[in-house]
């Protein structure tokens, strides 16, 4: 049963909530199978067995970006990290030093993530998104 996995009582959570669950759930369990799949295809003595299990961890790969452009398309903080941090260039750790000191990300064109209670998600319960 889904709701298992919810934290608080289901019946509190908004529609919101309970979609971004959803779709964080959807991406975990797409990773899980990526990671699954690697270990396979590197496990595996036959060539044109590992070319198939390669290729179904190409196509998981593809469904967790999905699920993480829609969670990017409905959350302002994973939209300013994405920012932040993807297409960055150099040190990860640079660029968030770069972006906590106001300097935006690392050549990535990133935006400086949000501060305050919005950082922590909390704007998006207030029905922001």
């Amino acid at each position: 049963m889904s709701s298992e996995s919810y934290h608080e009582p289901i019946e509190l959570l908004s529609e919101e909530t309970k979609n971004m669950h959803r779709a964080i759930v959807s991406l975990k369990e797409e990773l899980e199978a990526v990671d699954w799949y690697q270990q396979r295809a590197e496990a595996c003595s036959d060539d044109e067995l590992r070319a198939v299990i390669v290729h179904n961890k190409n196509e998981e790969i593809e469904h967790a970006m999905m699920n993480l452009e829609w969670i990017r398309r409905h959350s302002e903080v994973f939209d300013a990290n994405i920012k932040t941090y993807i297409n960055s260039k150099g040190s990860i750790l640079a660029v968030e030093k770069a972006a906590s000191e106001g300097g935006g990300g690392g050549g990535g064109g990133g935006s400086k993530p949000s501060t305050g209670a919005a950082s922590l998600g909390v704007g998006s319960l207030k029905g922001g998104k």
